[in-house]
């Protein structure tokens, strides 16, 4: 269920979403993301999660008319030419179509570890502040089976605009748990047999290759300068590390993410 609108500038209130898009601040406090790009919008179309509204050329409208038909919400469609859209973001190869949705209220951990499947595949993230690693992050993990995330207080949103983009919309199924203090949450996964493997590049750690990530278990990437903190590696299980030649010091997030996760699936025979 959609209405349609027809804009010529960006003034009124409701567009405002819109205009702050680099505000990411902004659009937290009002507890909306923005969607951008005709694939990650389509799967926004696809989800559970609210729209409030989009914002698209003419010609997008009429693609994208029969998914708008079968949302349950009423959303308003504010349609405007190309050239106005592209004052959104000031280059030309912009594709115009642009979503505004509410972030999904937290799940209480319980509920999330009752609906894991075992051997439960989680992940955490500390100290992450780059959004497209996150997104990229989000990405992987949606690739290889993980069932939920965790976001540690020092790290960036998974509902930040970049992150979400670069994600390419895997963020709308991939449950969240935002963590007050990260030490704590991965605690309570350790009472509820979860074992924490800290991804963590130093000489001490297992090599990948040895680790045993069958059973149930959370791995937990740091930042991307510095890695985990020392309270989180102390909180973890197990420090695993994946193996390369000295004058390499340790790979960006998503690459890492990617490898221990691959890691992961195929031990579990699922590749």
């Amino acid at each position: 269920m959609y209405e349609v609108e027809r804009i010529t500038d960006f003034e009124r209130p409701e567009l405002r979403p819109y205009r702050t898009m680099r505000w990411d601040a902004t659009h937290r406090a009002m507890n909306l993301f923005v969607a951008e790009g005709e694939k990650v919008v389509r799967r926004l179309l696809e989800s559970d999660l609210e729209i409030v509204s989009m914002l698209l050329p003419p010609k997008w409208l009429e693609i994208l008319a029969p998914q708008l038909e079968a949302r349950p919400e009423r959303i308003r469609v504010f349609v405007g030419e190309k050239a106005l859209l592209e004052t959104l973001t000031g280059f030309t190869m912009y594709q115009g179509v642009l979503a505004v949705a509410r972030i999904p209220p937290p799940r209480p951990l319980e509920e999330l570890l009752a609906g894991s499947a075992r051997p439960r595949l989680w992940v955490a993230i500390e100290g992450l502040s780059n959004a497209e690693n996150v997104g990229v992050l989000v990405r992987n993990s949606a690739a290889f089976g993980v069932q939920a995330l965790v976001v540690g207080e020092t790290s960036s949103s998974p509902w930040l605009r970049r992150a979400v983009r670069t994600s390419m919309g895997t963020i709308f199924r991939m449950p969240v748990v935002e963590a007050v203090r990260l030490t704590h949450t991965l605690r309570e996964l350790q009472a509820h047999g979860i074992r924490c493997v800290a991804a963590h590049p130093r000489p001490e750690a297992t090599p990948l290759w040895r680790a045993d990530l069958r059973g149930d278990c959370c791995v937990v990437f740091g930042s991307e300068g510095s890695g985990l903190t020392d309270a989180t590696v102390a909180v973890c299980d197990e420090m695993v590390a994946i193996p390369m030649p000295p004058e390499v010091d340790s790979l960006n997030v998503g690459s890492a993410s990617a490898v221990f996760l691959y890691e992961a699936r195929r031990q579990r025979g699922r590749l």
